[in-house]
């Protein structure tokens, strides 16, 4: 196990300890001193600089590895998917907003899932990364503005529309990648074919 893919298993460790946060009634809203806002807000940082630390250190040491491609994505989308669920209980976000959002997430697990069984596979795009980063910051706003700063709760739905735009638009994105790779992946098995006839 490298140090990328401990990450990767760090921040999947870190989602249940997040909910429990959020989701706890903590005597005083507090947790050794600290508002359970600010201890939520700290985890779920945390977990998403493992996303990008993850990455990064998988590429720069050439540890890019096929557990580490299957981790990866299904533990960002337990982290996000957790924390917009938490949001939706806690009343911090519309749930038709979030059912969106984690429906696009599973519709393109799914695409990308078909397109690996067709031997084609399909990175994260331009766009999907904006989704991410704006979800960490939608996240983020909402639940500091749950506690001590309530001026950020506004600017959290704003990121939240963000998130949703971003979200179908790059869904539409994928999906028309997803259709010329796999008629580009037929077209060339059936040129092999024909030379192999021939």
């Amino acid at each position: 196990m490298n140090l990328p893919n401990s990450l990767t298993l760090v921040r999947m460790f870190l989602v249940p300890l997040l909910v429990a946060v959020l989701l706890t009634e903590f005597e005083g809203r507090r947790i050794a001193g600290l508002q359970k806002e600010l201890v939520g807000a700290a985890i779920f940082g945390i977990a998403s600089l493992t996303d990008w630390l993850d990455g990064y250190l998988a590429r720069r040491r050439r540890q890019v590895t096929w557990l580490g491609q299957i981790l990866d994505p299904i533990a960002d989308k337990l982290l996000t998917s957790a924390a917009f669920i938490s949001l939706v209980q806690l009343g911090l976000a519309p749930a038709w907003m979030v059912a969106v959002i984690i429906g696009r997430e599973f519709a393109i697990t799914a695409l990308r899932s078909l397109a690996y069984s067709k031997g084609v596979t399909m990175p994260a795009s331009r766009l999907g990364k904006i989704k991410m980063a704006s979800q960490v910051t939608a996240i983020l706003l909402l639940i500091l503005g749950w506690g001590p700063m309530p001026w950020l709760a506004p600017m959290g739905i704003g990121a939240l529309w963000v998130v949703m735009i971003a979200a179908l638009v790059s869904a539409v994105d994928y999906y028309r990648r997803f259709q010329r790779l796999t008629t580009a992946k037929v077209v060339d098995v059936n040129i092999a074919r024909e030379r192999k006839a021939g």
